[in-house]
């Protein structure tokens, strides 16, 4: 692994690096970012960001890569993080979050990343429950929550809040598969913008939600941008698919969905497809 330096470098194909200065340049947040690592290349940024907090990682610790060789995503999935073209950070919170609350974090990020996209490019961000986010169509952004939980207390001891944004074109980068389903910013709206700017105003957008995510806020927002309900879905759960409505966003931000028998009931995990007409 690579520490990157602190001037802005240059990969041979002109695409503008990272650097720990220009974020911080950037930065207007109290505590998250103040503590930040950047780096060139990790397997994953929340594997990383998992071994400070547990050597005592402070709150607010960022850990940003400009590549990712074994990213994470959602049910052991990986998420592909091509060089140079995606903001891919993990952050660790520990400010006391009950557990009966944890569950809201997912929600609440996936809310102010799509707040943070649309502030810098004007353009309308969608949320496919739980943790997607989609812009014409095609999926932008992939956040994962991992926390260690001190049961005793009933209040988590850290969270590791990993998010990766695909800001810059992916024309190329992509197998012929995965072009079907995932896009970038840039390729969506002809944006080219600043990973710096859009991780600094990530970042304090995130530091204002989390310090009121028990107020659960953030869901009506959650829900007017979800692109699932109103749709028909197929929910796959511990091996179980079934079919229904998806209805509403429910206060523990799990999904409520009205099954093809006419039962309803909320689920808090498990996977949401969109059935296609």
């Amino acid at each position: 692994m690579r520490r990157m330096c602190g001037t802005v470098c240059f990969s041979c194909g002109g695409i503008i690096m990272l650097s720990e200065k220009n974020i911080v340049n950037e930065l207007d947040t109290e505590v998250f970012g103040r503590k930040l690592v950047v780096l060139d290349e990790i397997d994953s940024t929340n594997n990383y960001a998992k071994l400070l907090a547990q050597d005592g990682a402070e709150n607010g610790t960022v850990v940003i890569a400009d590549y990712q060789t074994a990213g994470k995503g959602r049910l052991g999935r990986s998420f592909v993080s091509p060089k140079g073209t995606g903001l891919y950070l993990s952050l660790i919170i520990r400010n006391n979050i009950s557990v009966s609350s944890a569950q809201l974090i997912t929600s609440c990020v996936a809310v102010v990343a799509a707040e943070a996209i649309e502030e810098l490019c004007g353009c309308d961000v969608k949320i496919k429950w739980v943790n997607d986010l989609f812009l014409g169509g095609r999926k932008i952004c992939g956040i994962l929550t991992e926390a260690s939980i001190g049961f005793e207390e009933a209040k988590l001891d850290y969270v590791i809040i990993g998010i990766g944004i695909n800001v810059s074109s992916l024309k190329g980068k992509l197998d012929s598969e995965l072009e079907k389903i995932a896009s970038s910013i840039e390729d969506e709206t002809g944006e080219k913008i600043s990973r710096s700017k859009l991780c600094a105003v990530l970042l304090k957008k995130l530091e204002e939600r989390m310090n009121d995510i028990e107020s659960r806020a953030f869901l009506k927002e959650y829900q007017r941008r979800s692109m699932i309900i109103g749709e028909r879905v197929v929910i796959e759960e511990r091996g179980v698919s079934r079919a229904g409505k998806a209805i509403a966003i429910a206060d523990d931000a799990g999904l409520t969905i009205e099954f093809e028998n006419g039962e309803i009931h909320t689920i808090n995990s498990g996977e949401a497809r969109i059935l296609k007409e």
